[in-house]
Parts: structure tokens; sequence; C-alpha cells
């Protein structure tokens, strides 16, 4: 039994296989995600980050099954503990969506209904995948509004969201989201509309909670700084590829792809950049994904830039869980004039 239990625990919760998204535009098709995977283990966190445009939110949205009907996702493999997600009917997803994995999405006046007060929504989320009774579904609502730091939850329970500041509506989707306490919870950009000081308070919210409660999670942010204080494993994406993934001592300490470089960059580090200082940039924009794309798609923005480049780009591993998409092998890009001030990942 025990040999089991390890065995499972070893096993991958989510596993993505070559998943590819492609979105039918006025030019042609627009390849917005290409051939990408990783793998989620239990209570593990997985950062995904890369400028607006890159493939994030869709990759979250195709593993939710969630995309609209006009795109077009094809994976050779995408399970999630045993359930072939790739096959699976709209009935076997409903299932799974808010009772085995869960979403925060990035705008929580839009994840809610208006016409619905909070408690009612939060009552149904248990509802219909628990055989409880309200009274019971109630006393699990009001329990996680505490959790998540919402004081006078009784008050709160009968408001609408209209009535509700951004931040404790944020806090309102986490608890919807816990309601069934889910193996997995992707975490789609959930600071994105509130101001700094709230920011903070939910992202180490969603930490504390996730460790108490031992669930997986897959947080697709834009900030460096979270993602060193959170991440297990992190995944850089540029223009619908992971270009790097590693671990975030790895991704933090010992980046390779010169695009992981750039955005390590354009973060302040603090002892080590002056006062007053410009910070780091990349030149460009992300290019376009309508039609054929060639070679590495960072070529034109890259100080590192050779012919190869536009030639199919090989996948190279520094050890056997960190790999990157690069022409360069590591003894090419420790000399290339990429490399960032070295940084150590926070405590």
């Amino acid at each position: 039994m025990q040999a089991s239990q390890d065995d499972r625990a070893n096993e991958p919760l989510l596993a993505v296989r070559n998943l590819t998204i492609d979105i039918p535009v006025g030019g042609g098709t627009l390849h917005a995600v290409r051939g990408i995977d990783f793998e989620l283990k239990r209570g593990e966190t997985l950062c995904i980050v890369g400028e607006s445009g890159s493939g994030k939110s869709l990759t979250s949205l195709a593993v939710m099954k969630l995309l609209g009907k006009s795109i077009r996702p094809h994976a050779d493999a995408m399970t999630f503990e045993g359930t072939d997600l790739a096959n699976a009917g709209p009935k076997a997803m409903r299932r799974l969506r808010g009772d085995r994995i869960a979403m925060i999405f990035q705008e929580p006046m839009t994840a809610l209904n208006p016409a619905y007060t909070v408690g009612d929504q939060l009552i149904e989320a248990m509802r219909l995948h628990r055989p409880v009774s309200k009274a019971e579904a109630r006393a699990r609502a009001l329990d996680l509004l505490g959790k998540v730091g919402i004081t006078a939850a009784e008050s709160r329970f009968s408001q609408y969201p209209h009535q509700l500041s951004g931040g404790l509506r944020q806090r309102i989707v986490i608890a919807m989201a816990l309601m069934c306490e889910p193996d997995l919870v992707i975490a789609d950009e959930p600071t994105t509309a509130l101001d700094v000081t709230i920011q903070a308070q939910i992202l180490r919210l969603l930490v504390d909670l996730q460790r108490e409660l031992g669930m997986a999670m897959i947080l697709i942010t834009h900030d460096l700084g979270v993602v060193a204080r959170v991440a297990d494993r992190v995944a850089v994406m540029y223009a619908g590829e992971l270009v790097e993934t590693g671990s975030a001592a790895e991704i933090f300490n010992a980046p390779l792809h010169p695009y992981t470089r750039g955005l390590l960059r354009c973060i302040p580090v603090p002892d080590k950049t002056r006062r007053g200082a410009d910070l780091g940039s990349i030149p460009g924009i992300v290019p376009s994904l309508i039609g054929e794309v060639r070679g590495c798609a960072f070529r034109d923005r890259c100080d590192m830039a050779v012919a190869a480049c536009v030639e199919p780009i090989p996948e190279r591993n520094d050890g056997p869980a960190h790999s990157y998409l690069c022409v360069h092998d590591q003894a090419a890009l420790a000399d290339g004039p990429a490399a960032p001030d070295d940084r150590e990942v926070p405590a």
C-alpha cells in the first residue's frame, strides 16, 4: 500500500504534451500556442510568466476547456490524474470544473453573476458537486469567507457583487474556487485589477491557502518578484512557446534563454540596483504569429541572434528538469551579452 501511495505522489497530477492552439483570423491562422509541454505534481506551484499576448491565459483556458468554439486546440495528451481532458466531453468537464479543478479569473466583477448574492453563488458552487444540504453549504461558505480574510462574513453573504470593493470581490472568487477543496487551482493573473497593497494581500492569501489545503496551483503572473517567492517551478512563455522551464532557483540564479535574462534585467534588485538608475528593457515587440512561424520568434529582439536562428530550434537541457529553446549551448550563452547581474531567489 505504501509503495502505491508513493507512486501516486510521484505521478504528475496534470500532464500536457504538445499543446497547440490555432485561431482563424482575417489574415489567416493565428498560431497562439505552439507545441508546449509541462507537468504539475500534487501540492506543487507552477508559475507561467511572459509578456501579454504570449499565450499564458489561452493555455489555462485550454486545460479548463473554456475556449471559444472557433478556437482550435489540439494536444497529443492532456491528462488530469488519469482523466483524458483532451477528449473529455461537456458533461465530464462540468463534473471536474469547480470540483477537482477550479479557476480564479483576472477580473472578479465579470467572474461573479451580478444578479445573485454572494452567498447564493457560493452555495451553488458546492451543491452542484456535493450531496450536501443548503445549511451545510452555507456553513462551509462562511468558514471559507473567514479563511480568505473577510470580516463580518454573515453580512457579506447577502450582498451583491457590485456592493463590494475589488479586493473583497477577489476574495469571494477565491473562496468560491475552494468550496469543494479542488486538487488544482489555476489563478490567471488574479490581482490585475487590484491596487498594489491589495495585490500583496491576495497573493499571500493564495499561497497560504494552497499550502494549508495541499493543492497544486498554476499561477499566471507578470510579477517576477511574486514568482521568486512562491514558485516551485517556472515556465517562461514567449510568442506561444515555452522558451525555458526549470525550478525557481534555476530560473532566477542560472537563467539560460536570452528572453528570460531580458525579463530579469527589467526588475530592480535590492542592494544592487542603484537609485535612479535605468532598468533594463527588451527592445521591439512580440512578432505576429499569423501564418507560418519559422525559427526562434525572439530573434529580432535578441542581441545574440545568428543566421541559424531562422532554422528549427533545438531543445537543450541543463540537468533533468531545466530545459530551454536556443541555438546556443550553455557555454555560448554564458559568454553572451544578455546575462543579468547575479541574483538570488528571495527566502
